[in-house]
């Protein structure tokens, strides 16, 4: 559990890394360093951790995203993967800032430009395989070895990222954190609900239980909403395990005509036919109200955990106080023998014409030495509690779903195969969120998407 524990904290600076960016005092003097002391602790264990081996003559690393690796003027503090790599191999990352929406057509233009962009994030799981397929990103088996302990925890899941038989995402970590609910406690107790996270303890968190909960709080007229949030319909859809697309024996296959996906959008016909969510119902508007949390006015916001991965008096403001908020993860599919969850990824690919990808590389094991030496971690298990003003409950919590995540690693690369792809089942038109808007049965939206899909799968499949 220690370790455990200690490992969770290395995911949480990485995804403060990538939350506080647009926050705080826009000055250079907000720049945060570690404290002398960390700063000597960490020197100690970049020099004496004996997995990190070589020295790097090209330093410098060009890092392209829509948030920097390194301290910002959001004030959050140095990585700690990224003091270890300063301190062990003289290393600098360098970054290149890009809009979010634009990023794919910032990356390209700096291919074609020559600019020599040596790694691009893969935690928004929309890299994988649209970049391998268009040749955007390199092959990483050249630069990552495998038989380094250093990787034998996220090997076997850098094998489902595969193309043409190569590996294209270094898989840092796996984790559960990527969608889960949450909501507040003194709502739940005030319309005599049971506490979700009781339910989950007892092993009887599932989607019956959280539609009879929906149900009960429900009240429109009232305006008393349920399941709030962009994210639920992908985030529900991964509690069956089955992605819309997968990718099996190295070849994306169509899996929307699976009885357990028809089930599951037939599930979320019924929800919505009973006003259960809250986007489009009555005076609730198509915009999402994360404060209806904190107000008592609707019962469950579903999102990444980035969404508390912050400062208490940033989110406490939308939630509620500490000791009244909490998250669990999605319910568990009642007809499942497992317990899936949506899986979320710390890592990277490596860009078509980088100039230094054995910098990359040494980067990346930096990373890994701060996930599993459990000194490095304990260094940052601290800034759970003093930085994101986390209570206990919620770090075990959080240290549960990474434990899940990585007992049964799964993805859907519905909105990484391409472009294309992604615009029609990412669609309230005509893709998976249709069945979710109580208007067009899932039946309907198969016969007039499935072949559309296939098309486009096949055309990929044969470029390899």
């Amino acid at each position: 559990m220690k370790k455990t524990r200690m490992a969770i904290a290395a995911l949480l600076l990485a995804s403060m890394s990538m939350t506080m960016f647009a926050c705080g005092d826009d000055t250079e003097s907000s720049y945060k360093s570690l404290d002398s002391a960390t700063a000597a602790e960490v020197a100690e264990i970049a020099a004496e951790d004996e997995r990190l081996t070589g020295e790097l003559t090209n330093k410098t690393i060009k890092w392209m995203a829509n948030w920097d690796i390194n301290p910002d003027a959001s004030g959050k503090e140095p990585p700690i993967e990224l003091a270890i790599f300063q301190s062990r191999y003289g290393g600098i990352v360098e970054y290149h800032a890009v809009d979010w929406t634009t990023r794919y057509d910032s990356l390209a233009n700096a291919i074609n430009g020559g600019e020599g962009i040596d790694f691009f994030p893969a935690s928004d799981l929309d890299a994988f395989p649209k970049g391998a397929i268009k040749d955007m990103f390199a092959p990483i088996d050249d630069y990552i070895d495998f038989n380094n302990e250093l990787w034998a925890d996220t090997k076997e899941v850098m094998d489902q990222f595969t193309w043409g038989g190569k590996h294209y995402v270094i898989v840092n970590a796996v984790s559960g954190d990527n969608c889960a609910l949450i909501y507040n406690r003194t709502t739940i107790e005030e319309n005599g609900l049971k506490d979700p996270a009781e339910l989950f303890a007892k092993g009887e968190w599932t989607w019956n239980t959280f539609q009879e909960q929906l149900e009960q709080f429900v009240n429109v007229e009232d305006g008393y909403y349920g399941l709030d949030g962009y994210w639920f319909e992908a985030g529900l859809s991964a509690t069956l395990g089955t992605p819309y697309i997968g990718i099996e024996n190295g070849k994306l296959v169509n899996n929307l005509k699976n009885p357990d996906i028809e089930r599951l959008q037939n599930w979320f016909f019924d929800m919505a036919s009973n006003n259960l969510f809250a986007i489009g119902v009555g005076d609730f508007g198509w915009t999402e109200q994360p404060q209806y949390i904190g107000e008592g006015k609707e019962l469950y916001f579903p999102a990444g955990l980035w969404k508390i991965y912050s400062t208490p008096d940033q989110w406490e403001p939308v939630f509620g106080d500490a000791e009244d908020v909490m998250f669990v993860p999605m319910p568990k599919d009642p007809e499942s023998d497992t317990y899936y969850i949506p899986c979320g990824l710390d890592g990277y690919v490596m860009v078509k014409g980088g100039q230094n990808p054995e910098g990359v590389a040494k980067f990346a094991e930096c990373k890994r030495v701060t996930i599993t030496n459990e000194r490095a971690d304990a260094i940052a298990t601290e800034q759970l509690y003093d930085v994101y003003g986390w209570t206990d409950e919620m770090v075990q919590m959080k240290i549960k779903m990474d434990e899940m995540a990585r007992a049964n690693p799964h993805y859907d690369f519905y909105t990484g195969t391409s472009a294309d792809v992604a615009k029609i089942l990412d669609s309230s038109e005509n893709g998976i969120r249709t069945a979710a808007k109580g208007q067009i049965q899932w039946s309907e939206t198969v016969g007039t998407i499935y072949s559309a899909i296939d098309a486009y799968l096949n055309e990929y499949n044969g470029q390899q």
